[in-house]
């Protein structure tokens, strides 16, 4: 009897090391990490609405985000910077995120404007120069966290958040993650436009510090305009942070199944149903409805727009000999553009390339890295925002290594 009994615990051990790992294993043996900084918080409010604070909108998004991975994502650890109101400085929530090796970096915000001015919409951001007066001022605030540190001149090296020279810093910085940070911020994006149904202010750049120190692909997400009534009263509803929040989920899904087939071919990662795209808010022209009905009955090559002969040649020269084109991107849409789309700006010769599900728009392809340079700094003021990307033998390559690559070339 002894040994019947032994027998059966000896079979049910067995099944418990069977069980167990599907059950239980994906949720201890984590291999993609997510850290969710909520902005602000403790004695540091973020910015003040008529009826609430920055730092509570955030945190609530912030863990229903946390909640919605969690629920959804078993092979992915959650990680919060924080998870209650407590004050966090702003270094320590890059080192959280880099101690824990973190995949990715999400940093939630909310915006607001001085002077009684109002504005609408959602934005996010990545780590780079601010190329306007109103981004830098979005820098400055999110920034003038660290005054809150009684030792901020000694922890950041002398940065004074409030003085533009210190934002120089970041002209020079090449962000080895800026690609990748870049397609997640329009990813978030897209979905605040089509999932949440609100305005679509764009991927910019600035220099926030919570960016610059963190060594992973990283974001920073403006949910709104606490200082619209409007929009703060949606802010503090229990639909509108829930809506912003399954947002900023379906990029995180659909990013982080895209780099599961970039590096191993194949992802268990499941994406929700695609949204349809609603009806646009902004009337289109004739020409660029024509152009899109156009779009569906043109071979893909052809819907390229077309560069002058001579430039052509010239990269395909080099590009022969070393595999790499600098381009600039300059904007992102969901759909393609006319040439003569007003935002082209009147710029001829443009290109583009599709990234999941998007059309992103480049000009000034060279194999040229200072040529680009000086390209992107002449369309600087029409194109606030733009920036440089690399390709290799045709696909999009990481532009600090292409830059390394050109630079040996060029001393051979």
């Amino acid at each position: 009897m002894k040994l019947y009994r032994r027998y059966i615990l000896y079979i049910g051990i067995c099944l418990g090391l069977l069980v167990s790992p599907f059950c239980t294993g994906s949720a201890e043996a984590k291999d993609f990490v997510v850290v969710i900084d909520a902005g602000h918080g403790g004695h540091d409010p973020g910015a003040i609405g008529k009826i609430s604070k920055e730092k509570n909108i955030n945190l609530n998004v912030a863990l229903k985000l946390g909640k919605q991975i969690q629920k959804n994502c078993p092979d992915v650890k959650v990680i919060y910077t924080r998870n209650r109101d407590v004050f966090i400085p702003l270094d320590r929530r890059a080192e959280i995120a880099n101690n824990a090796k973190a995949d990715l970096f999400i940093s939630i915000h909310t915006n607001a404007l001085a002077k009684n001015r109002t504005a609408q919409g959602a934005s996010t951001w990545t780590l780079g120069l601010a190329k306007s007066d109103a981004n830098l001022e979005v820098a400055k605030r999110e920034n003038s966290v660290i005054l809150y540190e009684s030792d901020y001149k000694t922890r950041y090296a002398g940065f004074n958040p409030n003085s533009a020279e210190s934002y120089i810093i970041f002209e020079f910085m090449q962000d080895k993650y800026m690609s990748q940070s870049v397609h997640l911020a329009s990813l978030v994006q897209k979905h605040f436009r089509h999932t949440c149904k609100r305005n679509d202010r764009g991927v910019h750049q600035a220099g926030f510090l919570v960016l610059k120190a963190s060594a992973m692909p990283s974001i920073l997400v403006e949910l709104g305009f606490i200082s619209t009534p409007e929009e703060e009263r949606y802010l503090n509803t229990e639909a509108g942070t829930t809506s912003l929040a399954n947002g900023i989920f379906r990029a995180f899904l659909t990013y982080k199944r895209e780099q599961e087939i970039r590096l191993n071919g194949s992802s268990n990662t499941i994406l929700p149903e695609d949204v349809p795209e609603p009806a646009m808010q902004e009337e289109k022209d004739s020409t660029t409805a024509e152009a899109e009905k156009k779009e569906t009955t043109r071979s893909e090559p052809k819907q390229a727009p077309q560069r002058p002969q001579q430039a052509e040649k010239a990269a395909t020269a080099q590009t022969e000999r070393s595999g790499i084109v600098f381009k600039i991107q300059i904007l992102t849409s969901s759909r393609p553009l006319a040439k003569n789309d007003k935002r082209l700006k009147g710029l001829k010769d443009v290109d583009y390339y599709k990234e999941g599900g998007l059309y992103k728009y480049t000009y000034g392809a060279s194999p040229d890295y200072n040529k680009v340079l000086r390209t992107k700094r002449s369309i600087t003021a029409q194109f606030k925002d733009a920036f440089i990307i690399a390709f290799k033998n045709g696909e999009k390559t990481n532009v600090n290594a292409a830059i390394n690559e050109f630079k040996k070339n060029r001393n051979k």
